[in-house]
C-alpha cells in the first residue's frame, strides 16, 4: 500500500440491476482517477451470482486499500453484513445470506467491510460533496424500485424526532390508505400508465419519453405520482425544517417531470411554510452513494452513530 492511499476508500455500491466500484480519496472528496467501474447484477439471481458480480467489479480497483465500504438498500442488517430482503422483488436469495463473510476473503485487499444503507449514502454523499454542501438541515429522497430516504442534521444521520419518519425511512408512510410504494416507484409508475392506457406498460424511461412527446397519459401519471409524494412530505418538512430538498435515484433522470409535481404537492400540503427550501435534483446522482458510503466508513463521517437522534 502506498501511502496515500492511506487516504483512499474502496466501496461497492449494489442496485438491482448493477453494481458499482470506485475508489474514493478523502481528502479531494473524489473517485480517484475520477473513474468507476460497472458490472450488471441479476436481483432475482442466486446468491453464488450476485456474490460473483459484486467480486468481477472489485477486481477493477487497481488500488489496494484495507477499507472497504459497501452500500446497497435494505431491508439489510448492516451491522452484521446479513440479507433480510422477503418480497421486495429483488435479492430475496441474500436473505439470510452472511455477505460479509462471503464477500470479504475476495476484495483485493480488504481488512474491514462496512455495509451501509444506499440511500443514507447518497444524501450524505450530496452533502458532503454535493448539492446539500453548505447545509446544516437536510432532507434527501431516492427515487427507484422504491423511495429510499434519509434526513441529516450537521452530518449526523437523524432516526427519530420532528419531522422524522420512523428509522428515517419514508417508505414506512401510508397514501391512501396503501403504503406509499404502492404510488411512488417504478412498479406504480408502470401500473398507473396500464391503468390509464390499457396497454403493457413499457419502463418508467420510455414513459418519461411519452410524456415529453405529448402523451397525456404518460403525462399525468408523473404528475399525479410525483404530487402524492410531495403531499405525504409536506408534513415530515415542515416539522423537520429542511434547507434543502436532495432528489435522486434513476426515476430523478426525469427531472423536469418530477420537479414541478413535486412542488405542489409539497406546497399544498404546507401552504404556509416557515422559511425557504431548495428543492434541487443531485448534483453528484452516480458519485454521491460512492462518496457517501466512503465518508460513513472513515473518521471523516464522525460522529458515526447509525441511531443519531435529536
Amino acid at each position: 500500500m502506498s501511502p496515500d492511499d492511506t487516504t483512499v476508500v474502496s466501496v461497492l455500491e449494489v442496485g438491482g440491476t448493477h453494481v458499482t466500484a470506485a475508489s474514493v480519496d478523502i481528502e479531494t472528496r473524489s473517485l480517484r482517477f475520477g473513474r468507476s467501474f460497472r458490472e450488471v447484477v441479476d436481483g432475482d439471481g442466486s446468491a453464488e451470482e450476485i456474490l460473483s458480480a459484486l467480486v468481477r467489479c472489485a477486481a477493477h480497483l487497481s488500488t489496494r486499500t484495507g477499507r472497504w465500504a459497501v452500500a446497497l438498500p435494505g431491508p439489510f442488517d448492516y451491522e452484521r453484513g446479513i440479507g433480510r430482503y422477503e418480497g421486495v422483488g429483488k435479492f430475496d436469495a441474500l436473505r439470510g445470506f452472511d455477505l460479509r463473510a462471503a464477500l470479504t476473503p475476495s476484495l483485493p485487499g480488504a481488512t474491514t467491510v462496512s455495509f451501509w444503507n444506499d440511500a443514507d449514502a447518497f444524501v450524505l454523499g450530496e452533502w458532503w460533496a454535493g448539492a446539500a454542501r453548505g447545509h446544516r438541515c437536510v432532507a434527501g429522497i431516492t427515487l427507484g424500485t422504491g423511495v429510499g430516504s434519509c434526513f441529516l442534521r450537521d452530518g449526523r444521520i437523524l432516526r427519530q424526532g420532528p419531522g422524522v419518519p420512523p428509522e428515517g425511512r419514508v417508505h414506512t408512510l401510508r397514501y391512501a390508505d396503501k403504503p406509499l410504494e404502492e404510488t411512488v416507484s417504478r412498479r406504480a409508475l408502470r401500473r398507473a400508465y396500464a391503468r390509464a392506457t390499457g396497454a403493457s406498460p413499457p419502463d418508467v424511461r420510455e414513459i418519461a419519453r411519452r410524456a415529453r412527446q405529448g402523451d397525456r397519459a404518460a403525462a399525468g401519471v408523473f404528475a399525479e405520482t410525483f404530487s402524492a409524494l410531495g403531499s405525504v412530505l409536506g408534513p415530515l418538512l415542515a416539522a423537520f425544517e429542511p434547507t434543502v430538498l436532495v432528489v435522486g435515484g434513476g426515476i430523478a433522470g426525469a427531472w423536469d417531470l418530477v420537479a414541478e409535481p413535486l412542488r405542489a404537492g409539497l406546497t399544498e400540503a404546507d401552504p404556509a411554510r416557515n422559511g425557504p427550501i431548495d428543492i434541487t435534483s443531485a448534483h453528484q446522482p452516480a458519485q454521491a452513494p460512492l462518496l457517501g458510503a466512503a465518508y460513513l466508513a472513515t473518521a471523516c463521517g464522525e460522529p458515526l452513530d447509525r441511531t443519531a437522534q435529536l
